[in-house]
């Protein structure tokens, strides 16, 4: 068998090729020239959780080359890393996509926004690979400090199921919004349901579906996602 290597050192890059990836991340942004300032810096950087920091060259944070932000009120803060693949969508008649400081978007996320919903996410929150966060009719509310691991989905909305319609054909209907409190922790393919209110701190175990409000520093498992004891 033979060794594959990382060409240079995987934590500590060198001195030339930190300037340069310092020099172009700074410029990165979703215009063209922005595009293209986004692959020149991480032409030469770690991929994957590597590339966070090149968040942190410039108060403009990072935004990769193949990221498509197709939404016309999108709004982020300093420092916010967005990753490859990830999609923001405005379907008719969505409300604003917000990133506080320091929120880190890892590859393939998707959010969508639709009837007059929202989605907002707080400073220093992470939304982790394969994620999908969609709001109609309700917003979804993340606040600061949220971790949600990958292949997580949350939707603010149901569809309505009323008989002697096609299922397709029937209004989106929503109960509230998702609202996640701050430093709470959403594990690995867990769903998020409409109406559902997950209080600061608590821990969602990983595959769980959540359909009721979980209070804080609770830990919940289970579909559907039952309180099996306290942080406290």
């Amino acid at each position: 068998m033979r060794k594959i290597t990382y060409g240079g050192s995987p934590y500590s890059p060198g001195k030339y090729t930190l300037k340069w990836v310092r020099y172009w991340s700074r410029r990165s942004d979703v215009g063209l020239l922005g595009r293209f300032a986004s692959r020149m810096a991480a032409r030469f950087a770690r991929p994957h959780a590597g590339q966070v920091r090149l968040a942190y060259y410039g108060p403009n944070g990072f935004i990769d080359a193949s990221a498509q932000i197709n939404h016309a009120d999108f709004q982020v803060g300093n420092n916010v890393y967005i990753s490859a693949r990830v999609l923001v969508f405005q379907s008719e008649g969505g409300g604003a996509v917000t990133f506080g400081d320091k929120v880190s978007i890892h590859r393939d996320v998707v959010f969508e926004t639709g009837q007059q919903a929202h989605i907002e996410i707080g400073s220093n929150s992470s939304v982790h690979p394969g994620c999908q966060l969609k709001a109609y009719v309700q917003p979804i509310i993340i606040g600061d400090g949220v971790m949600i691991a990958a292949n997580s989905a949350l939707y603010s909305y149901d569809h309505g199921i009323s008989a002697g319609v096609p299922i397709r054909k029937q209004a989106l209907v929503g109960k509230a919004p998702i609202t996640i409190g701050d430093e709470a922790w959403v594990g690995t393919g867990a769903i998020i349901l409409s109406g559902v209110t997950i209080g600061s701190g608590a821990v969602i175990g990983a595959g769980s579906v959540v359909t009721k409000d979980i209070p804080a520093n609770a830990i919940a498992v289970g579909n559907p996602a039952r309180i099996v004891k306290y942080r406290e």
